[in-house]
Formats: C-alpha cells, structure tokens, sequence
C-alpha cells in the first residue's frame, strides 16, 4: 500500500499582510498628532479666518452683484479648499522630503512595509485633518454666521472629494519633482500662493471678471470652489468644473507617479 502527501504552501493571511500598514498608519499617526504647527493652519485657521471675515458687516450682507448671496456665503467653501491647500501642498510635501532626506524612504524598501504604505498613511491623515476642518467650518458659519449647509449634500461631497484628490495631487507633483527640500519649498510656496488666490482666499471668484476669471474657472482650485459653491445652494456643479478638476487630477497625479524619487 503506497501513502500519497500532498503538499500544500500557505498563503499570507490578508490581516497579516495588512500589520505592516497598520503600524505604519499608528505610528505616522502620532508622530502627526505632535505637528501642532500643522494641525492649528489645516485644523484651525480656516476658521479663525472666516470668523474675522464674518466680523466685517459689509460681509454679512446679501450682494445683487453675487445674485443674492453673502460674501460670507462664499467664503465656507474657499475656505475648505484653502484647508485642502495647507495640507497637501504644504504640510504633507514638507514631511515627505524630510524622509527623503533622511533616507527613511529608501530604507523602508529593505523591510516588509513598503514605502507606498507610508505615502498612504499620510495622504489618509491629512485627508482626515481636512475633513475634520470642513466640518468645523461648515458648523461655524452655520451656527455663527447663518450660512446654510449644503442643500445638494450628494453633489457637494462629490465636489469635496474631487477638490480633494486636485490638492493632493498638485502636492505630490510638488514632492515627486523637487530634487531636496529647500527646491521643493520654493515651488510648493509657488503652487501655495498660486492656489490660494484662485481659491478666492484673497478675492473672492464670484467677484472676479473677464479674462481673470476665466483664468481662475481653469485652474483645479478654483473650479473645486465653484463646485462646492453650486451645491452650497442647491444646483449642480457644472459639468465644466467638474471636468477642469478630474483632468487636473489626471495630469498631475500622473506626472507625479512618473516622477517620484525613493532616494
């Protein structure tokens, strides 16, 4: 009688797989926690500054010329863009070349996690510390300011994430083609300064004329703006702005993939 055996290799449990990215996350996680710097401009100064532009009265008045709304109104949604602004663009680039830098990236490639894990745990952080901002936001100017929510919820968190996905992009084409930190701090200082006037941080868009606005309209941020601002009222955001944001999002993230340095 003759005995067969099969042999059979075990395949990694998805939860063991998964324990590399899990430490990584709680441990990118409190290491953020102590950004204080970070967490007040991503958390915080969005809405100090719509508090002390809601202190002007002119402000709180509704304006023909905005067809009715407040420049008030508009200030919630650029001033949520302008949190998406802090934190992909300047926040989470900086400590990006700091690893690289340090050589914390190019180590982690010997090890069972991977870089792309890292990279992860921090595009989901401060996803998240924005996402906690808006919210902030959107309750203030509610409960302080009178600024109704978004009436076309579905359409505004669609707009939200979108707007979302441009920043981060944009930052990480920042990070991906900046050869060491202090280049990488001028050109993110460039896209920072840039994004915030077509944000309508400094002006608001709906103000805006001519070619300027037109301009503005192409440009990642400032379509988000006028995205969120559509459904802040109860329309749709138009197909145009939708359209400016997702082929922005395409260009940039994929130079940025093409680009990015380990070391």
């Amino acid at each position: 009688m003759t005995l067969s055996t099969t042999t059979t290799t075990a395949t990694p449990k998805p939860a063991r797989r998964a324990a590399p990215t899990a430490a990584v996350l709680r441990t990118e996680a409190r290491l953020f926690g102590r950004e204080l710097g970070s967490l007040f401009w991503i958390l915080l100064f969005p809405v100090a500054l719509l508090c002390i532009l809601g202190a002007v009265p002119s402000f709180r008045e509704p304006s023909a010329d905005l067809g009715g709304l407040r420049v008030i109104d508009l200030y919630v949604p650029t001033m949520i863009v302008m949190s998406m602004i802090m934190a992909a663009i300047m926040s989470m680039p900086a400590l990006i070349w700091a690893y690289r830098e340090a050589g914390v990236l190019r180590r982690l490639r010997t090890t069972p996690v991977r870089p792309p894990s890292l990279l992860g745990a921090q595009v989901l952080l401060h996803g998240a510390a924005v996402t906690a901002s808006s919210v902030l936001v959107l309750l203030v100017g509610r409960l302080v300011f009178d600024v109704p929510l978004p009436q076309a919820l579905a359409a505004y968190a669609g707009a939200y994430l979108l707007g979302l996905l441009a920043a981060f992009s944009l930052g990480a084409v920042a990070t991906a083609v900046a050869p060491n930190a202090r280049a990488g701090t001028v050109l993110a200082s460039i896209l920072f300064f840039g994004s915030m006037f077509t944000a309508g941080v400094w002006f608001p868009v709906e103000g805006m004329g001519g070619a300027l606005r037109t301009v503005v309209d192409l440009t990642p941020m400032g379509a988000s703006v006028q995205a969120m601002t559509a459904a802040l009222v109860g329309d749709l955001p138009q197909l145009r702005d939708v359209l400016v944001v997702l082929v922005w999002t395409v260009l940039t993230g994929a130079v940025s993939v093409r680009t990015f340095r380990w070391e």
